[in-house]
């Protein structure tokens, strides 16, 4: 009686997540999907319901929520039913779109989609030999050998596109952080520019007219003499000069 309880509440579970993953599909993700592939959509909620119901098992786990023995059964039967879809069904239909936009392959689609998913299911296999996947415990067709590459081919896409993302973010994003610079910051900054460079060459040319005439001054004292003379040289000091030490 508990385990027909726990299906029952699985399958509420299942319907529901279904539905979620429909609407998603419908208001969000394909707003726009003026092409009406319902077998797209099905596929899509399926995966989307059995993905969810995994990750509802696992935390059923956690909290301890229903029995072990129908908790490991529906943890087997979402394993199967997705191995079933992402290995067998969706590479077929992707084949089987592929070959129908194909104006000479049309009349024999169906032959040509099962070549291109025997196509698939060879490199897909030939995968698994560089890992040390094979054991002798388990079969040729076992769930172990398919999640195995499964595991291998997300792990890799994963991968791939977190380092992708991990460089593209900052590189889009960048530019919210950055001022716009606009024409008229230019020449504001080109005036500045002047007005500075004009500024040192008004202060460099001060400076010069103050050290020619100290240089004057300095060959007027030399000539004076006496005790007076060396007096009024030490005492005295250009007025120009303490300015252009003050501007500088």
């Amino acid at each position: 009686m508990s385990f027909f309880v726990d299906s029952v509440i699985m399958f509420t579970s299942q319907v529901l997540f279904f539905g979620f993953g429909w609407l998603f599909f419908m208001r969000q993700l394909f707003k726009d999907y003026e092409v009406r592939q319902y077998v797209v959509q099905v596929v899509f909620s399926i995966t989307f319901a059995f993905s969810c119901t995994m990750f509802e098992l696992i935390i059923f786990e956690i909290l301890g929520v229903l029995s072990s023995t129908s908790r490991y059964f529906h943890w087997k039967l979402n394993l199967y039913v997705i191995l079933l879809v992402l290995i067998f069904v969706v590479p077929f239909y992707i084949g089987y779109f592929v070959v129908s936009n194909i104006r000479l392959l049309q009349r024999q689609r169906l032959l040509f989609s099962c070549v291109v998913w025997f196509t698939f299911m060879y490199f897909f296999w030939k995968l698994g030999d560089p890992f040390p996947i094979l054991s002798p415990k388990h079969g040729i067709l076992s769930i172990e050998q398919l999640i195995s590459r499964v595991g291998v081919i997300g792990v890799t896409l994963m991968a791939l596109l977190s380092g992708f993302g991990a460089v593209n973010c900052p590189y889009t994003y960048m530019s919210y952080f950055l001022r716009n610079v606009t024409d008229s910051d230019i020449l504001a900054l080109e005036r500045r520019l002047l007005q500075t460079m004009d500024m040192i060459v008004s202060k460099k040319k001060r400076i010069a007219m103050t050290r020619r005439q100290m240089y004057q001054r300095g060959e007027e004292q030399n000539k004076q003499t006496g005790f007076w003379g060396m007096i009024k040289s030490v005492t005295s000091s250009p007025s120009g000069s303490e300015s252009i030490l003050n501007d500088v």
